[in-house]
C-alpha cells in the first residue's frame, strides 16, 4: 500500500510523466515529488510554471493538460499552506475522498521541529468541506513508511472499525487544534517511540482524540484506496 524507497532515486520526470515544456527536462527525485508540486505547482503565478512544473493545475492552460494523474487538483491555499487531491483518487468513484495538506515551506514529516501547529486547522477545514465531521482522519505517516520528504497530512474517511481500535494505542483528548503535535509528541515520548504515526479525529462537537502509532495510522484507520 504504501511505497517506502530505500533510496532517493532520481529520475527524469519530464519522460516518466511525460511534460516536456519548452525543451525542459526536470531531475527530481522521487522522495521529493510532493515538495515539487507544493512549491513550483499549486500557485500559477510562479515565474515560468508551465516549464517548471511536473503536474500543472488544469486552470493554468499548460498545454492542455487533462488528465487526473498529470495534473494537481488545488482545494485550498494560502500563505502557509495548500491542500491538493491525492493521486489515489484518480480513476475513484466520486464518493472516495483522500486530499494532502502540506506546509509551503520545506518541513520534511512529523519528525521536523520546523513543523506548525497550524496546519491541523487548515486540513481540518478542507477536509469539512467533502466530509462529515465524525469521519474525517487527518493522519501523518512515520518516517519509515512514507515515500515522501515532505510533510503531507492525510484528510481522509475513517473505516467502519476504526474507532474500536483507537483505545489499543497512546492517545489522548484535546479541545483545540493548536496542540496537535504537542500531545503526540508527549504521547510518544511517554511509550518509548522513536518514530511515530499521527491521527486525529473528532469524538464530540467540542473534542478530539489524538493517537499515534509506531506503524501507519494510514493504514489501521482509514480508508485509503478506492481499491
Amino acid at each position: 500500500m504504501l511505497e517506502i524507497y530505500a533510496t532517493r532515486l532520481t529520475f527524469f520526470l519530464a519522460f516518466t510523466l511525460g511534460f516536456a515544456y519548452q525543451g525542459f527536462a526536470l531531475t527530481i527525485a522521487k522522495s521529493d515529488i510532493l515538495l515539487h508540486i507544493v512549491s513550483q505547482c499549486v500557485d500559477p503565478k510562479v515565474e515560468n510554471y508551465c516549464s517548471q512544473c511536473i503536474s500543472p493545475r488544469l486552470d493554468a492552460n499548460c498545454g492542455g493538460v487533462s488528465e487526473c494523474k498529470k495534473s494537481t487538483d488545488v482545494w485550498a491555499i494560502n500563505n502557509q499552506y495548500a491542500a491538493i487531491r491525492d493521486i489515489k483518487m484518480c480513476g475513484c468513484p466520486a464518493g472516495f475522498i483522500h486530499g494532502l495538506a502540506m506546509p509551503r515551506d520545506i518541513v520534511s514529516g512529523v519528525e521536523d521541529p520546523r513543523r506548525q501547529e497550524g496546519i491541523w486547522l487548515f486540513a481540518w477545514d478542507v477536509a469539512l468541506e467533502r466530509l462529515e465531521p465524525q469521519s474525517i482522519a487527518l493522519v501523518v505517516n512515520p518516517p519509515s513508511q512514507r515515500s515522501q520528504h515532505q510533510l503531507h497530512v492525510h484528510l481522509l474517511r475513517l473505516d467502519n472499525n476504526a474507532r474500536g481500535k483507537f483505545a489499543e494505542y497512546p492517545h489522548d483528548f484535546v479541545q483545540n487544534l493548536d496542540q496537535i503535535w504537542m500531545t503526540a509528541s508527549r504521547l510518544a515520548s511517554a511509550k518509548g517511540l522513536n518514530e511515530y504515526g499521527v491521527l486525529l479525529a473528532r469524538t464530540s462537537s467540542q473534542q478530539y482524540i489524538v493517537v499515534v502509532t509506531p506503524d501507519s495510522p494510514e493504514a489501521a484507520f482509514t480508508k485509503w484506496s478506492c481499491d
